[in-house]
């Protein structure tokens, strides 16, 4: 029997990720290859468009050559799934040459053009129309700075040769040498450009941010034919393409938020948290975002979106400039040396407070210090901050949604920490899945491409896949975090 594998590719910020899955979704072969980031005067951020491209060919190819020596065949790969960095774009003219360099989503030159927008009144018809607010974080502000201050983008845009594309439509479109140009709903909705509603480019949003003359990539659903690649050349066939989506949305779908109440929270430096909310866009009144959670022929799940800005940093803060501990897998054990936090809160506002406060000037805190405090007692306070920024985030998404989380579906590197975990579902009072798969957005990418290829039959069958997670029951008796959590509130109320 011949076996079916699917190629995803994980184009991200800092490197590319390969890896190929088989019909179980486990992953057989993995090429990573690390990705330049030029970090500018201004709070400019920018990427080469075509050293992007090329860190996605020698992914791929470590990836097929580990495949190969462990005796598989590359003529066996059915299709190919791409996850991106979402909000990062490039705009490039009718030759396929970049008009300048691709501009990521970190970068900061269009504040000024935001307030510019907010003033003429127009953050009320982007939020209704995009579920997104105005700020430089997306794409299209940014558009708008490129066609301000760059003469040949500008030029252009006005004659209707520019292409803009976020980074899986450029990956798309080289890799096809020209042939496709296409996104999908996810990345589209991260644009400030795209209808979430009627799920097409909105004409009126164009005219306004004055990008008339724009040319925009055809939209479809996350998972679907996008076209067919060799890879420049590393297949003798070409394979197909069958799965585009934003590598957080990505992240939900490997990490199962298939129903209407799931979660997941993908815990790194910071933490993005997207909950599945159905098939209706729905507004937040609580700090959240509305964006949409993927999509298929024939289904588009909806999510709300809350960032929090400080996660695993607060944990590096306390390693490097504290120095309470050498190595961050210590903080299990210390947290639980001691039966409580001992009155000590961390409000980690080193960058201000995301999701759903919104004090982006705020600083940070530690407070309740006595000298009975103990540094056991800090980390404790610094790794529950993480749990109750996360409890913070789901009660404004389930009053924003009216449902009620079902379950937590947690990755990143907090997610080994047991005492966070468990602390987590005690506080929710909600299971905690945390997964032992570090490339969920790949993982994702490679359902959705073997899902339309007929490598993997349905949601349902996905469902029944090793996932090889650790589960964490809420524990009703440990009334512990729930005291702490009013302490929480409390402190965060304190300075506003």
């Amino acid at each position: 029997m011949t076996h079916s594998y699917i190629l995803a590719i994980d184009q991200g910020t800092s490197s590319t990720k390969s890896l190929i899955f088989d019909e179980r979704g486990q992953a057989l072969a993995k090429g990573s290859e690390d990705l330049h980031t030029h970090y500018l005067p201004g709070g400019f951020v920018e990427q080469e468009p075509e050293v992007i491209y090329q860190n996605v060919l020698a992914s791929v190819k470590k990836c097929i050559q580990q495949f190969e020596e462990k005796g598989y065949s590359k003529n066996d790969i059915a299709a190919i799934g791409i996850s991106n960095q979402r909000e990062t774009f490039v705009v490039w003219d009718k030759d396929g040459k970049p008009l300048h360099n691709a501009v990521v989503w970190q970068c900061k030159r269009s504040v000024q053009i935001c307030e510019q927008l907010k003033q003429r009144g127009l953050s009320a018809m982007v939020n209704e129309i995009t579920g997104l607010i105005i700020d430089p974080y997306f794409s299209a502000t940014k558009l708008v700075w490129l066609f301000q201050n760059n003469e040949a983008v500008r030029t252009a845009i006005q004659k209707g040769e520019a292409y803009f594309g976020t980074i899986d439509t450029w990956l798309l479109y080289r890799l096809t040498d020209g042939k496709k140009y296409v996104t999908d709903y996810t990345n589209a909705s991260r644009t400030l450009l795209f209808n979430i509603h009627q799920l097409r480019w909105d004409k009126r949003l164009v005219k306004e941010f004055g990008l008339s003359g724009i040319l925009l990539p055809d939209v479809q659903p996350s998972s679907g034919h996008f076209g067919e690649t060799d890879i420049g050349g590393l297949f003798k066939n070409p394979v197909p393409v069958t799965a585009l989506i934003g590598d957080s949305h990505a992240a939900a779908f490997g990490e199962g938020c298939f129903e209407k109440g799931t979660a997941k929270a993908t815990m790194g430096t910071g933490c993005s948290i997207l909950m599945n909310i159905g098939d209706t866009p729905l507004p937040s009144n609580n700090g959240m975002v509305t964006t949409i959670c993927w999509s298929m022929e024939g289904r588009t799940d909806y999510a709300l979106e809350g960032v929090i800005v400080s996660c695993g940093a607060t944990i590096e803060w306390l390693k490097n400039e504290l120095q309470l501990f050498s190595d961050s897998k210590q903080t299990e054990a210390m947290a639980n040396a001691v039966a409580d936090n001992g009155g000590v809160y961390l409000i980690p506002a080193f960058s201000g407070l995301g999701s759903p406060h919104w004090q982006m000037d705020r600083k940070a805190s530690l407070t309740g210090m006595s000298f009975g405090t103990t540094k056991d007692h800090i980390v404790r306070a610094a790794l529950e901050s993480v749990a109750y920024q996360v409890r913070d985030v789901i009660e404004a998404m389930e009053k924003d949604a009216n449902i009620s989380l079902k379950e937590l579906n947690a990755n990143g590197g907090i997610a080994v920490n047991g005492f966070v975990m468990q602390f987590l579902a005690d506080l929710l009072q909600k299971k905690v899945c945390a997964s032992g798969m570090p490339d969920i957005s790949a993982l994702g990418a490679a359902y959705l491409a073997g899902l339309h290829a007929g490598v993997y039959e349905s949601i349902a069958a996905l469902k029944k896949l090793d996932s090889k997670k650790n589960q964490y029951q809420p524990n009703p008796q440990n009334s512990t975090a729930q005291q702490g959590y009013a302490g929480w509130k409390k402190e965060i109320a304190k300075t506003k």
